[in-house]
């Protein structure tokens, strides 16, 4: 049988032409959006409340009364019920070899009988290993209680001991289908650490869960399936937008309160425990978190000190 020339000419161009395309496969999987990612790791959230004034323990907007002057942010409270809408604020910093999720919980009261203040943001700060999957796995957290940090490895994590002792183990509880890190706030001052797993002291509090659809005021001070609304720190018009604005700020990363103690409270990006070492600044568990978590643990593997996205440092 004769083959014909022009089908011959014509295959090989065609394998030519496939020799010079890149392959085309499955394609790669795109990485998650700071908001996806936030929302993956987001923190089932234990709130201690007490009757007296169970709304000041509230999680709320920074605004929730409408406007950005955080020095009527004590005095608003009663009037603005409806605006105690659950919220937590975040921001994603990216390394090579991790992602550090930082997760604040903003009070508009901190009422506790020694040194009150208007306005309180304590949380925490999860470290995340980039591990081939969409998500990573969870290595570490790292919470805030009163100018102090307290640390928390999974069970089974890898993580020891370093210039800081591990304080606990990181529980981690089934939320939407995932495992998400569990973390709790005191009454009153809102000190945050781990959730240990025992019941409310009193007996009352409220469990906040991470929603996509929008957070909500509880039903009260013992409201079990409450939800929270993700904010970005970084959104525009957001707190960080406003890091200049003496209205919502009495000085750098301090929140405006005259109420009790002045200007007290502190944002995310002025975070500090005061005895860990000269080298780490006020906000280095945010604006230099693969530092902190370097010589906070050992044994850390592979673990980059550069970044991939900083908005703090931007």
């Amino acid at each position: 049988m004769t083959v014909r020339r022009p089908l011959i000419v014509s295959a090989l161009c065609a394998l030519l032409l496939a020799s010079t395309l890149p392959f085309i496969g499955t394609p790669a999987q795109a990485a998650p959006t700071d908001a996806d990612l936030a929302y993956r790791w987001a923190p089932v959230h234990y709130q201690d409340t007490a009757t007296s004034n169970y709304i000041g323990d509230y999680l709320a907007p920074v605004d929730y009364d409408g406007d950005w002057n955080t020095r009527n942010n004590w005095e608003n409270l009663g009037a603005y019920q409806r605006g105690l809408v659950g919220t937590v604020y975040y921001s994603v910093v990216e390394s090579p070899t991790h992602w550090f999720i930082s997760y604040g919980y903003f009070h508009a009261q901190d009422w506790k009988t020694f040194f009150p203040h208007e306005n309180d943001m304590e949380g925490l700060l999860l470290t995340v290993r980039k591990d081939g999957t969409e998500y990573g796995a969870a290595e570490a957290m790292v919470t805030l209680a009163h100018d102090n940090f307290y640390s928390y490895v999974p069970a089974g994590g890898a993580y020891r001991d370093g210039r800081e002792n591990i304080d606990g183990t990181l529980l981690m509880q089934v939320h939407d289908g995932a495992a998400h890190p569990t973390s709790f706030q005191e009454t009153k001052g809102h000190g945050c650490y781990n959730w240990n797993g025992s019941s409310f002291p009193g007996g009352d509090g409220i469990v906040y869960y991470p929603s996509r659809s929008g957070g909500k005021v509880p039903t009260g001070g013992n409201d079990r399936a409450a939800s929270y609304q993700l904010v970005d720190v970084f959104a525009a018009g957001g707190l960080w937008a406003r890091r200049s604005d003496p209205q919502t700020f009495g000085g750098w990363g301090s929140f405006a309160g005259d109420t009790g103690t002045t200007n007290a409270a502190r944002a995310p990006w002025y975070w500090d425990d005061r005895t860990d070492g000269s080298d780490l600044q006020a906000g280095a568990i945010n604006t230099n978190p693969a530092y902190l978590i370097s010589v906070y643990f050992s044994n850390i593997g592979a673990f980059s000190l550069d970044y991939l996205r900083n908005p703090y440092r931007a």
